[in-house]
């Protein structure tokens, strides 16, 4: 094998260490070519490159993760990862960890730990990369990596619900709820949702957003069942679509641009998260953005009163 074609094998794998441990598309791709140079420029060939571009970019990923905090404690509202609709990267024998890892609800869990924690975490319990290779990936001994990774569980285990629903249940639930959106059905969506539900948009300061996070069955399904037939006069439709391994959408707008995504974390039969992302800085990758401004305007214009 090229060079190139050993690193365009591994590219999926690459991307996905990368997101898990950035919860940023753009910044995974980012690392991920940065992977490629350092791979291009080195003048030996690694006896295991699936190894050492695993090692590259954890490092790669790190560097930018410790920056990109700084910016995130300055950021405007809630910060939410950016939407993948797909993950590239497959593993039958890790798949239950896989789709785990990348929810949204997996992710901001891992922004709880340290740089350093969540990439041992990342390696060896979603990745099952040996203990050996792990410490040569962050500069860390096998001991000390052992260390991380109990401290990285013990917070991931804490903020993990008690019950999981399985994929059946979750898409079934999820057709009901989008039913009930298209139809503003208060009562029908009032009883797919738990009843310490909330609802959190992360628009980042340059989309309208909610400003501060929708807690209840009642108040959820009031702003669900309001919101979207207003948009629906303005011609924004949605598509149900998995986001991040979640039951979700995409909403867009006449001309068929990303408006924004929806993400649904379904536990024990009933809905208790809604995220949406609609800071356009987060949404190029899934395809040309809405002005999420111009069509809050033509809806408060549409909702206007006549005289």
């Amino acid at each position: 094998m090229s060079k190139v074609e050993e690193f365009e094998e591994l590219r999926p794998l690459l991307f996905s260490i990368a997101y898990r441990i950035l919860g940023s598309v753009g910044e995974a791709e980012d690392a991920v070519q940065e992977t490629w140079l350092r791979f291009d420029g080195s003048p030996a060939r690694p006896r295991s490159a699936r190894a050492f571009l695993a090692a590259t970019v954890t490092r790669v990923s790190i560097d930018v993760l410790r920056s990109a905090r700084v910016r995130r404690e300055e950021y405007v509202g809630p910060w939410l990862p950016e939407p993948l609709l797909g993950d590239p990267y497959e593993d039958p024998a890790r798949s239950a960890e896989l789709a785990d890892s990348v929810s949204m609800a997996a992710l901001l869990l891992l922004e709880r730990l340290s740089p350093l924690e969540r990439a041992v975490f990342v390696l060896r319990e979603v990745f099952g990369f040996g203990f050996d290779e792990v410490a040569s990936a962050v500069g860390r001994s096998e001991a000390a990596c052992r260390q991380l990774l109990v401290r990285a569980r013990r917070h991931m285990e804490a903020g993990r619900p008690r019950f999981e629903a399985v994929r059946e249940e979750r898409e079934e639930l999820a057709s009901r709820f989008f039913d009930a959106l298209r139809e503003g059905d208060v009562a029908g969506l009032r009883d797919l949702l738990a009843a310490d539900v909330s609802m959190v948009g992360d628009g980042g300061g340059k989309a309208p957003q909610l400003a501060r996070a929708v807690v209840g069955a009642e108040n959820v399904a009031r702003l669900l069942a309001s919101v979207f037939p207003r948009l629906a006069r303005v011609d924004v439709t949605f598509e149900p679509h998995e986001v991040n391994g979640e039951p979700g959408a995409i909403f867009r707008d006449r001309d068929g641009r990303v408006l924004h995504t929806l993400a649904l974390d379904v536990l024990d039969g009933r809905i208790q998260t809604i995220r949406s992302v609609i800071n356009p800085d987060k949404l190029g990758h899934v395809g040309p953005v809405a002005d999420a401004w111009a069509i809050d305007r033509e809806v408060r214009r549409a909702h206007r009163p006549t005289r």
